[in-house]
């Protein structure tokens, strides 16, 4: 079997549930060395579990809205590792409301979570990947960062700017071997009701009628585009959003 990250180290972020659950444990089943970052302590549970399977992975309770806490996760990653590769600036969480009934401490919050932490994400492992000659770094954005939603201001904001802050930092880094690219996950199936901030019951027939495939996505899906632009693969990719959502902004 291919290892495409044979030798590699990756963070990823909101790694306990949803798509970085799943792309973590994708990257653990194809060589990588994983720091799992997450609020729940369900991720030391999680981590326990693979490195009984044989796998490296290492958790650690971070808030990514925290710039101190992002910065001593890319550390924990170095003093454990003493490299990293590959940052999946993942975690998130939801808003919903118009801008003139929206508190302004919950329109604060998800600006926070879902977009100055991915700033934070980049900021703190660009000096990392730098000392390496270069590695990766995928956000996931969403389809509502492209398409806006009713009654979701600070949620398409949040997930609009991480597009565009994407796309900017990607030029800044070109030059020195660092790929930045994001994922723009549609709606996802999510049964535990943890799949994500778009996440969605199955039965969910109105939803699932705007989506051309005629069904929502996957978690393990979105984590395959994310692999995909982490690895050698994508080594002339940089400064894409790639669109995983089964035809929903195509119509």
């Amino acid at each position: 079997m291919n290892l495409r990250f044979s030798g590699k180290v990756a963070i990823v972020t909101g790694g306990g549930n949803g798509i970085g659950r799943a792309t973590a444990e994708l990257f653990l089943a194809e060589g990588a060395s994983v720091l799992v970052a997450d609020l729940s302590e369900d991720g030391e549970t999680l981590c326990a579990n693979w490195r009984e399977r044989g796998l490296d992975a290492l958790f650690r309770r971070v808030d990514v809205a925290q710039a101190n806490q992002v910065a001593e996760m890319v550390q924990a990653a170095l003093d454990k590792w003493q490299r990293l590769d590959i940052m999946v600036a993942n975690a998130g969480i939801g808003g919903v409301g118009r801008a003139d009934e929206m508190a302004t401490a919950d329109w604060q919050r998800v600006l926070d979570v879902n977009l100055s932490s991915v700033f934070f994400c980049t900021k703190y492992a660009v000096p990392a990947m730098r000392e390496n000659g270069g590695g990766a770094i995928v956000n996931t954005a969403s389809v509502m960062g492209l398409v806006a939603p009713r009654s979701a201001v600070s949620y398409a904001a949040s997930k609009g700017g991480v597009v565009n802050l994407t796309r900017a930092t990607a030029i800044d880094h070109a030059g020195e071997g660092i790929r930045i690219n994001a994922v723009c996950p549609g709606h996802l199936e999510a049964p535990t009701g943890r799949g994500g901030a778009l996440a969605r019951s199955r039965d969910d027939r109105d939803l699932i009628a705007r989506y051309p495939m005629g069904r929502l996505g996957r978690p393990e899906e979105v984590a395959k585009a994310i692999a995909f632009l982490a690895s050698d693969d994508a080594s002339f990719i940089t400064g894409t959003c790639l669109v995983v959502d089964g035809g929903f902004t195509a119509q």
